[in-house]
């Protein structure tokens, strides 16, 4: 089933405010080291947070019709956390503005999808340096399409330690 164009806008926006969501919980709470963390992981945090960050840089010039990648080094953690976000929320003001440029559903399958996939590695790798968070049960959490910054609501189903 095919969606409208009005249909597959608001799912990506809410795909956004969920990644969002995720995102602020696995990155809440990890000291500035975890930046460098090696672990098991061919790369270590900061360099899957910069490319967080360039994939949505990416998505934006994508939305606008321009097909333009940079791949930075990761700054300090911090700095990629806020520029993280900063990128989140300039693409869901872009999508909110009107159609993008280029069909929904590639920007879904290529830059959105990674990053969900991305912060699922950052999630396994604060458990890898001992720094876990809670898992949770994300179907009754309070995500809001538009909300994309890191100021999200605090969990409200959160499984036992």
């Amino acid at each position: 089933m095919a969606l409208s164009e009005e249909n597959a806008i608001a799912m990506l926006r809410h795909t956004v405010a969920t990644l969002a969501y995720r995102a602020a919980k696995v990155l809440r709470g990890t000291p500035a080291g975890f930046s460098t963390f090696a672990g098991a992981a061919p790369q270590t945090p900061g360099r899957i947070l910069a490319h967080l960050c360039d994939l949505f840089d990416w998505a934006l010039h994508l939305a606008d019709g321009s097909h333009k990648w940079n791949d930075t080094a990761p700054g300090a953690w911090e700095d990629d956390c806020a520029r993280f976000f900063a990128a989140l929320e300039a693409f869901d003001r872009r999508l909110a503005a009107g159609a993008p440029a280029c069909d929904a559903g590639r920007l879904f399958q290529g830059p959105i999808a990674d990053a969900l996939t991305h912060v699922g590695q950052l999630a396994m790798l604060r458990r890898l340096a001992g720094i876990p968070m809670k898992g949770e049960n994300y179907f009754r959490a309070e995500i809001v399409t538009g909300r994309c910054g890191a100021d999200q609501p605090a969990p409200r189903a959160e499984f036992a330690g």
